[in-house]
């Protein structure tokens, strides 16, 4: 097996990557390009730095990962490079762009789940040797690429009503919704306008990698090698995934194996697919959550009501409230600028505290059933707010509806994304210059 430097020799070695700093007139190194793809390029840094990623990340699987050949490699990864240019380009043609304000909010999100803080994280990456500055560029090309298969696919994905409950039927007579599993897979795609001889010959590549498979090839090394997938040079690596999140094409079929198991090839309408199953476990439960009924009446300022003045406002709705002399619901449809709740009389739906501010959730917390609470601030400007009633509620009816809204939009999404892919890479202008 290639351990990483000698990889890395082996690739460096060959006369493309040899070449990719090249000398300008003034005996300066200067950058070269990989591809060009319409009016963008790819450059053999980025190809470089890519390659250099991979392979590290190979060498450091346990056990360490077998790459393909270098040529092969730099094919695959130039590929993807390829496909995210041309994504990156239809982004900026549609005028999508990530704030540093969204993207900071990314960055929280993924620190929170790794169980970091978020003004940790330069400090944090440092110690690894990751520029900050160079992580927050990368992470912000994928929240762009995310937020653009959003809008160019997921907006455009209608679920009906008749999917999700022949979607339940489905999943209350399947064990697998009862289990958690760890997945990886591979995914070979189908151009959109393969003939029947192109499909028959992907098919017979697909029955070769189970075959390999089936003989003791590496499922991950495989994946590498040959998947068309996003995660293909994370070996094909899903993770952990509900049994009632599961994608509607992988359910049938992993509700027959045990862990480590590999299934047959099946196709989809756009793919062909091999799983394997990493690891299982089950998830049995109801699910119960603690909800609150809140009503509340809000007072932005603005040019007109400065601060003081709103929040002397809610005093004196407070004490009107309090004596009798005006109900809170009429009170609430006078005075409150809050368009979700005025014209309810302040009434919010039942809802768990997750949905409010903190600064709202605070005062929900604090608050006994029926009592009014002193005018706070939040940013959306000055409230009091009196919690109607608090209980416990089985959500598990809406879980599942929720569990198979999604598990369709996945499958879907997994379907029209390669599809949309395709088609971008199809109508882009790609020179390889490799």
């Amino acid at each position: 097996m290639l351990r990483a430097n000698a990889c890395i020799a082996t690739i460096f070695s060959i006369a493309p990557f040899a070449n990719a700093a090249e000398l300008s007139e003034t005996g300066e190194f200067i950058d070269g390009v990989a591809a060009i793809v319409n009016e963008g390029v790819v450059l053999k840094s980025q190809l470089r730095d890519q390659t250099s990623m991979v392979i590290e990340r190979a060498a450091s699987a346990n056990p360490p990962l077998q790459l393909p050949p270098p040529d092969i490699l730099r094919d695959q990864l130039l590929e993807s490079l390829i496909l995210q240019e041309v994504q990156l380009q239809r982004a900026e043609r549609i005028g999508l762009q990530i704030s540093d304000a969204m993207l900071n909010q990314a960055i929280e999100q993924l620190a929170i789940t790794q169980g970091l803080r978020f003004e940790d994280m330069p400090a944090l990456l440092a110690r690894d040797g990751v520029d900050y500055a160079e992580f927050r560029e990368q992470f912000r090309k994928e929240v762009t690429l995310e937020q653009l298969r959003q809008i160019d696919v997921g907006n455009r994905i209608q679920i009906s009503p008749r999917e999700i409950e022949q979607c339940i039927t489905d999943l209350e007579g399947n064990v697998a919704v009862d289990s958690d599993y760890n997945l990886s897979h591979i995914l070979i795609s189908i151009p959109e306008s393969a003939s029947a001889r192109e499909i028959s010959e992907i098919q017979a590549r697909v029955d070769d990698i189970h075959q390999q498979l089936q003989d003791g090839a590496d499922f991950g090394e495989m994946a590498i090698r040959h998947s068309n997938a996003q995660t293909a040079l994370e070996g094909g690596v899903l993770g952990w995934m509900k049994g009632s999140d599961l994608p509607t094409i992988y359910t049938d079929v992993v509700v027959s194996l045990e862990a480590g198991d590999i299934s047959e090839p099946f196709r989809s309408a756009s793919s062909y697919h091999i799983v394997r199953v990493n690891d299982l476990r089950s998830s049995i439960q109801r699910s119960e959550v603690e909800q609150v009924k809140v009503r509340h009446i809000l007072i932005t300022p603005n040019e007109i009501i400065d601060d003081q003045t709103a929040r002397q406002r809610l005093e004196d709705a407070k004490e009107r409230i309090a004596s009798g002399e005006e109900e809170f619901g009429e009170a609430a449809k006078l005075l409150s600028d809050d368009p979700g709740s005025a014209n309810s009389g302040g009434e919010m739906d039942w809802t768990t505290t997750e949905i409010f501010v903190p600064e709202f959730t605070k005062v929900v917390d604090q608050s006994e059933i029926g009592v009014m609470s002193e005018p706070f601030r939040s940013r959306y400007g000055w409230h009091i707010l009196e919690v109607m009633d608090r209980r416990t509620y089985d959500n598990t009816e809406e879980l599942k509806e929720a569990n198979c809204a999604n598990r369709i939009r996945n499958g879907k999404m997994e379907e029209e994304t390669q599809l949309w892919v395709q088609r971008l890479r199809d109508q882009a202008f790609v020179e390889k210059r490799l």
